[in-house]
């Protein structure tokens, strides 16, 4: 978490005891833990909460396909200028990791947006826009 090595979190700690003094210490460290409590009761209890609002529906929900990391943007602009024109309809409606398919699925898709673009009008110029 943020990177943090037990090297890293033991030389915070020594700068910590010289920086507040032994005295002080157990009194902050007490303060950080019940700190850590707090924010984790309130993650859970939003957990719950979305929960209870969800229904039976919380369960059903696949989290993982709604993960932003699993986006390629570059991809879904593509896809949007190919479905505007179009030219070129995706069969997959899935969301997946931008990359190479071992079956060459990806590499047709692919090839077929490139002409798909390649073949597209440029879009029309309005003099009166500003």
């Amino acid at each position: 978490m943020f990177g943090l090595t037990f090297e890293k979190i033991l030389l915070i700690g020594i700068v910590a005891v010289f920086l507040l003094g032994p005295e002080k210490l157990p009194h902050y460290a007490a303060q950080l833990a019940r700190l850590v409590k707090q924010l984790r009761d309130m993650a859970n209890g939003a957990k719950e909460r979305m929960r209870d609002e969800m229904g039976p529906e919380f369960d059903d929900v696949d989290w993982k396909k709604l993960d932003p990391r699993q986006y390629d943007p570059r991809r879904i602009i593509r896809e949007a200028l190919i479905d505007d024109d179009g030219a070129v309809k995706d069969q997959s409606a899935t969301v997946t990791r931008a990359g190479p398919n071992p079956d060459g699925a990806y590499l047709q898709r692919k090839r077929a947006r490139e002409a798909a673009l390649a073949a597209a009008q440029p879009a029309p110029f309005d003099s009166e826009a500003t």
